[in-house]
């Protein structure tokens, strides 16, 4: 073969290659890409948007390559099960789940799909992954340290009212997040001599009947749980009314009118979620993806409500706050 025919045989080889290239590519921004979305809320929650725009970002919109088949128990957990079997029907290409017992319906439907865990708790202990560096199975995704955080609550509401004997943890029973927190809750408080209690509020009906039953037996300081975001309004005024000072787990509580939260930012959850769910719609196997934790924390303070309940909030708290609310 001479030089000549060296030199058109490259050229027929590379442009072979660019029209099979072009052609990949274009294979690939023609496809759709399945998501399903599994909540235990009734709609949208704080920071999601942010999982849509990360998405976006990336090059993933809806209606142009990306469907998301979104799905919301509306705080009854036992449709849970129902909506995860739906979505393994619409045969979707990954799971996005929220909250721990989302999480654990879409695990008990499917090994074979895909699933992304935000905003539960403890991965470990709830049963979602064998570790966190080496989950196993079909899912991954962010552990938000929501039980490693309640004593720290308990500490700041010890600050804030230091005479507290008895704490109560405002959650559902059937939510094994939530019983995990109680017994945090509950070392914690007797490492400083104090009393706890579980008080299970399942539906929106139960929270008035909640406040009362604390009241009766003379509950000084409250924890939410984070999965009860969908009752913040409700929970926030109601304690406002039973003069019960509260933490959260979640800023968006605070920003309706609560005392105080600690906890991580759900925006950066949602987004680093978002990241997950690309690596796995490009060929990454859960089970090689080490389950994150979360590294931004947020302390908010609402001056407001410490000065209706006649609380003094200390310096040293301020100055370690992310935000005061005033």
């Amino acid at each position: 073969m001479n030089r000549r025919e060296l030199l058109l045989g490259g050229v027929v080889i590379a442009a072979t290659r660019a029209v099979a290239s072009r052609s990949a590519s274009a294979q690939q921004l023609a496809r759709v890409y399945r998501i399903g979305f599994l909540s235990t809320s009734s709609g949208t929650r704080p920071g999601q948007e942010k999982f849509e725009a990360t998405l976006a970002d990336l090059g993933y919109q809806e209606g142009r390559n990306l469907v998301i088949e979104r799905r919301y128990a509306g705080g009854d957990l036992t449709r849970l099960p129902d909506l995860a079997a739906d979505l393994v029907g619409a045969d979707v290409d990954v799971i996005v789940t929220v909250t721990t017992p989302a999480a654990l319906a879409a695990k008990q439907a499917t090994a074979r799909i895909p699933i992304i865990i935000t905003n539960a708790g403890d991965a470990v202990g709830a049963g979602l992954v064998a570790s966190l560096a080496r989950p196993g199975g079909n899912v991954t995704g962010l552990s938000i340290l929501t039980v490693e955080l309640e004593p720290k609550r308990l500490e700041l509401l010890r600050e804030l009212k230091a005479d507290a004997r008895r704490v109560a943890y405002f959650g559902n029973s059937q939510n094994a997040a939530d019983q995990l927190s109680f017994r945090q809750v509950q070392t914690a408080a007797t490492s400083v001599g104090m009393d706890a209690i579980f008080v299970n509020a399942p539906v929106p009906e139960a929270c008035e009947s909640a406040f009362a039953s604390m009241a009766a037996v003379r509950v000084d300081v409250l924890i939410v749980s984070p999965a009860a975001t969908d009752l913040r309004s409700q929970i926030v005024a109601t304690a406002a009314r039973y003069r019960l000072p509260t933490a959260y787990g979640t800023r968006e509580f605070v920003d309706a009118g609560g005392l105080i939260s600690y906890g991580t930012s759900r925006a950066d959850v949602f987004r680093r979620g978002a990241m997950l769910v690309e690596k796995i719609l490009k060929g990454a196997k859960p089970a090689d993806l080490p389950v994150e934790q979360p590294t931004k924390f947020e302390l908010v303070v609402n001056l407001n409500t410490a000065r209706a309940l006649d609380l003094t909030v200390p310096g040293s708290l301020l100055a370690r706050a992310d935000e005061v609310i005033e």
